[in-house]
């Protein structure tokens, strides 16, 4: 995969969209785990939602640079 996609004739960083597409990931995932009632066994929610996002982030950044 290339390291720049041209984007409107700018080139954006294949991670710029992978963090994008982890966000988007991260909030669907955040939301089955609502329904599921996780929150109610974790420690600090909003500590595990940032490590949901990052977790899943560099797994896509490593799939791309791989």
């Amino acid at each position: 995969m290339p390291r720049e996609i041209s984007f409107f004739d700018a080139y954006v960083p294949t991670l710029l969209l992978a963090v994008i597409a982890a966000g988007v990931i991260a909030l669907v995932a955040d939301r089955i785990l609502v329904r599921i009632g996780l929150y109610n066994l974790v420690w600090h929610p909003a500590l595990f939602r940032v490590s949901l996002f990052t977790c899943i982030a560099a797994l896509l950044g490593l799939a791309i640079y791989r």
